[in-house]
């Protein structure tokens, strides 16, 4: 497989990934190209070489960029932005589920404290609404928990926890 035909699969197949991760397909594919870059890349390059427009590529380097995964660049001499990728994969990982963790469980966590105070009025469906809105609090909590051990972990502590829990 040549460089070019091996560069545009790893681009699609992070695409699909990043939906995943709760990037659009853009999204991953422009954080793709960053951490293959050898150099950083301005937003010319990146709408040049995904063939997207000025605005798509705007709109989803600022998104990488609230998400903390990709970088601005000041080059000496030119006017021009620069991007370039956060290359190491373990502070990538952390990265990304510190923002899931921000995006997703925060919020639900707070909908489930709010839930969970509906008052006990006797009827079945408050009972299964309560045992529900426990388990769901629960789960949800454990998973910040987790998620929180993993933004803060070292990559050999990590894996040699993981490695443990399964021999």
């Amino acid at each position: 497989m040549k460089y070019k035909e091996a560069k545009e699969e790893l681009i699609q197949a992070w695409g699909n990934l990043g939906y995943s991760w709760g990037l659009n397909k853009t999204m991953a594919q422009i954080h793709a190209l960053l951490m293959i870059s050898t150099k950083p890349l301005s937003t010319e390059d990146i709408m040049e070489d995904l063939n997207i427009s000025r605005g798509n590529a705007n709109m989803n380097i600022r998104a990488l960029l609230d998400w903390r995964i990709i970088y601005r660049i000041s080059v000496p001499g030119d006017r021009k932005e620069y991007f370039k990728s956060e290359k190491d994969i373990w502070a990538l990982a952390r990265q990304v589920a510190k923002e899931r963790r921000k995006r997703e469980l925060e919020p639900i966590l707070k909908v489930l404290k709010s839930v969970n105070e509906v008052q006990a009025d006797g009827t079945d469906e408050t009972k299964e609404l309560k045992k529900v809105v426990k388990d769901l609090k629960n789960f949800a909590e454990k998973s910040d928990n987790l998620l929180e051990a993993f933004e803060k972990s070292e990559e050999n502590w990590f894996w040699s926890t993981v490695v443990k829990m399964f021999k």
